[in-house]
């Protein structure tokens, strides 16, 4: 798992691009959960290349929509269920902390104690 702190007037698609490559290359077929604002084709491409499946459904008025798959595509719910709970932590949600290093920090503490839940 990654992630990163990027500016609230940032796009997604190039921060998401960005993560995806620093997963790295993977064999096999590893599923990438996407949200609709990264099914771009640069990035779908990357992940492709990247030997990822992306799992991201087409916008609707795309000229040639792909397929996916979206039994796997509805587990994406956990994911932002995920962000709901980070959420529910006050420091979390305010952002009291001046600095991102202890921003991030603080959501690594979280994220630890999600999954320890």
């Amino acid at each position: 798992m990654t992630w990163s702190l990027t500016a609230g007037q940032a796009g997604d698609a190039p921060e998401g691009r960005r993560l995806i490559q620093a997963l790295g290359p993977h064999h096999g077929l590893v599923a990438l959960l996407m949200d609709s604002a990264y099914q771009d084709n640069a990035t779908r491409e990357l992940a492709c290349g990247l030997g990822f499946v992306p799992v991201v459904p087409p916008n609707p008025r795309r000229r040639q929509p792909w397929e996916y798959d979206k039994p796997l595509y509805r587990r994406r719910n956990g994911i932002e269920r995920l962000f709901r709970r980070l959420k529910a932590w006050r420091r979390v949600f305010t952002r009291y902390d001046k600095l991102d290093l202890m921003y991030a920090a603080f959501v690594t503490v979280a994220l630890i104690a999600e999954a320890l839940r």
